[in-house]
């Protein structure tokens, strides 16, 4: 305790050292740093809430109609008719047309295999038996090359292909026995 009141004392005696024009001088930049520290602790931190708030507003409207979406994603699938084994076969059957994508049937499960397939064919034919024929993924090998797709433009661009397999199951619900 007596250090603190030596250090006491020592800025006391100081400061009667002090002009009354220093003094003041002294007062207003310590008001100064007060006001400045008070400011950086107390309002900058609110002002900068009050301005992200509407950004931040926006971002949580985006979370929750996305939210909102994959629930109502979820309700369909939770109440569609569950197809029977030949029903959805039949279904992935006519889903796949081209000579890119070629299905083997292996009991209740269905082998694909990929051969320089478009990568948005490939997404959208993975969505449509997903919801369609109700059949789902078990096991992908699946390769990327680069190759050059031609369009009905003149030029050439480069895509991404895959190549592979994949393994889907079929739903068994009012398969005969």
């Amino acid at each position: 305790m007596s250090a603190l009141n030596d250090i006491r004392t020592q800025a006391h005696a100081r400061w009667q050292a002090l002009s009354v024009r220093e003094q003041r001088g002294v007062s207003v930049l310590g008001a100064l740093l007060g006001v400045c520290l008070f400011w950086s602790i107390a309002i900058a931190p609110a002002l900068h809430t009050l301005r992200d708030s509407g950004h931040r507003r926006a971002q949580i409207g985006q979370q929750q109609a996305h939210m909102l979406a994959l629930q109502q994603q979820a309700q369909t699938l939770q109440t569609r008719t569950p197809l029977s084994r030949d029903e959805a076969l039949r279904s992935l059957q006519s889903l796949t047309p081209s000579a890119q994508i070629q299905l083997h049937v292996q009991g209740a499960r269905v082998s694909v295999e990929f051969k320089g397939v478009p990568a948005p064919t490939l997404a959208n034919w993975l969505a449509q038996a997903r919801s369609q024929a109700q059949a789902l993924p078990v096991e992908a090998h699946l390769t990327r090359s680069n190759a050059t797709v031609s369009t009905n433009a003149p030029t050439t661009s480069p895509a991404v292909m895959w190549d592979g397999s994949m393994v889907l199951t079929l739903p068994n619900r009012g398969a005969a026995p």
